[in-house]
């Protein structure tokens, strides 16, 4: 018979969707937005010609990472479901960032399969491997927030 504080992997996705309900969306968005901007500014100047794809997966992950950390960052705020959703995430850090590299991975497979030209599996392969670096940095990041979380949450 199962444990009843088992929760199911929808559970789980439905707590971190709820802890980034209140996330930093427009800074996120803003934030994404300049460091693509900036990427393909710099590399217009060096002279490469800028590297499409590279700025605006850059953009994606920074986007990806400004609203999960944000979001967990005040565990204090919002509603009692979003509060109750992010002292979970914060308690459960690796499986909070899940969500935040799958958005990741969903936003850059289209860019990578467009603007790099690598196929189908290749641009595949590349979402996975930037959404595995955002979940990387979103664990560690909220891992590092973890002491914000009181006990019973």
């Amino acid at each position: 018979m199962a444990d009843m504080n088992e929760i199911t992997r929808r559970d789980e996705v439905s707590l971190s969707a709820a802890a980034l309900r209140g996330a930093p969306w427009k800074t996120a968005a803003i934030t994404g937005g300049a460091v693509a901007a900036v990427g393909l500014l710099w590399d217009a100047v060096i002279g490469d010609g800028g590297d499409l794809s590279w700025a605006l997966g850059l953009g994606i992950a920074l986007f990806s990472l400004v609203a999960a950390i944000g979001a967990v960052s005040k565990p204090e705020e919002g509603d009692r479901v979003t509060r109750q959703a992010r002292h979970w995430s914060l308690r459960h850090p690796w499986k909070f960032a899940l969500l935040p590299a799958g958005i990741m991975a969903v936003l850059d497979y289209p860019v990578q399969l467009v603007l790099d030209g690598e196929g189908v599996f290749g641009a595949g392969w590349d979402a996975l491997w930037n959404g595995l670096l955002v979940y990387l940095i979103a664990g560690v990041a909220t891992l590092c927030l973890r002491g914000r979380a009181r006990s019973g949450g």
